[in-house]
């Protein structure tokens, strides 16, 4: 088809309802490579009937890492280029061209927008670069969940933003399987700071407030844990837990920490404008709010939150302004938070309401 061979490689298990959606978005390639792992809705039969190349194979015990590298295995030797996907995933039309453009000789692997989530109105969500395009040669996966690709050599990469890639996952379905597995994780690589921070955070989902504290503060203490934006999630988290231990000036502390890990980023400074909005502290909530407002490039990581670059902000500073009796400017972020989510019905009452008692001021004023 095109100047190099692709082959598209992935591991599925009972994803019928995606599995045409993504054979079509997966056509581009020369070959369409798919483990089935123990489907019983007739995912491999759809596959095989669009012209994937399906074997079935048990994967016990589990590991998402032992899964992957067999998938990869069935890769023929002779593809220059492998695409890892899952089958709630889709390339928007024309990625095998753009692709084909950006990678020569001497390349190993390729980086490309990944939009993970999507807000209410269908607007991008969390957006990240991915890294699952890679040489045939000299890869293998490592890790038994949030598995990462590994090389066996230094390598070059390019970065094709025309390649966008959506992640369009199931709702119901579980992640059950995740905290076990990333307990396994963390206990064969203790000092992997990635995998002690998504333990911590895992506890966090499941409520589970001590052992999310520890854990957390365990990854603050690794030297490899040196990423200012991973440190600040941490620390946010932290001040999740003191809140739910009862600790409210651990609480403060932890996001005030945050805010100083990692300044660029809005989302501690709108966890700051929360607590402030919680103890009806209005000009700390307009303090947070306001410098949250002056970071104006959302930076590209998986740790940016949709609702810190929408309306939050602005709503956050309406309603201190409001209570403090700047009317006149609640009413501009008012608005300026509708314009952001025009269809939240607490918005527009509260754009209303700050319109009616503007107007009100102004008349008394006028008199």
């Amino acid at each position: 088809m095109g100047t190099y061979r692709v082959a598209v490689y992935a591991i599925c298990k009972n994803e019928a309802q995606f599995a045409r959606r993504w054979m079509a978005s997966m056509s581009e390639a020369d070959r369409v490579i798919v483990l089935d792992t123990g489907s019983e809705d007739g995912t491999p039969d759809i596959l095989h009937e669009l012209g994937a190349d399906v074997t079935r194979e048990q994967v016990e015990p589990w590991r998402f890492d032992t899964a992957r590298n067999r998938s990869l295995a069935l890769v023929p030797e002779n593809m220059d280029i492998c695409v890892c996907t899952d089958l709630d995933e889709v390339f928007r039309s024309g990625w095998r061209t753009a692709l084909e453009q950006a990678w020569c000789p001497g390349v190993g692997q390729a980086h490309y927008p990944y939009i993970w989530s999507f807000t209410a109105d269908g607007k991008d969500g969390v957006v990240f670069w991915a890294d699952k395009i890679h040489a045939r040669q000299g890869w293998h996966w490592a890790g038994p969940v949030h598995e990462v690709l590994r090389s066996d050599a230094p390598v070059r990469a390019v970065f094709v933003p025309d390649i966008r890639l959506e992640h369009h996952p199931d709702p119901a379905k579980s992640r059950g399987q995740y905290l076990p597995l990333l307990e396994l994780a963390v206990a064969e690589e203790p000092e992997n700071d990635r995998n002690v921070h998504y333990l911590g955070r895992e506890y966090l989902f499941y409520g589970r407030w001590t052992e999310a504290q520890e854990t957390l503060l365990r990854h603050l203490r690794l030297p490899a844990a040196i990423w200012p934006e991973e440190r600040c999630a941490s620390m946010r988290y932290l001040s999740r837990c003191a809140r739910e231990l009862g600790r409210p000036d651990e609480e403060e502390q932890w996001l005030l920490r945050a805010c100083a890990e990692a300044p660029a980023l809005r989302e501690p400074w709108l966890d700051l404008a929360r607590l402030f909005l919680r103890r009806e502290d209005w000009h700390g909530v307009v303090w947070a709010a306001r410098r949250a407002l002056r970071i104006t490039k959302r930076p590209e990581t998986y740790l940016t939150e949709p609702e810190a670059w929408g309306e939050l902000p602005y709503d956050l500073l309406a309603v201190a302004l409001y209570y403090l009796g700047d009317y006149r400017h609640a009413l501009a972020m008012g608005e300026e938070a509708l314009k952001r989510s025009p269809m939240d019905r607490r918005l527009r009452e509260n754009v209303r309401l700050m319109r009616q008692r503007a107007s009100d001021r102004k008349k008394i004023s006028d008199n």
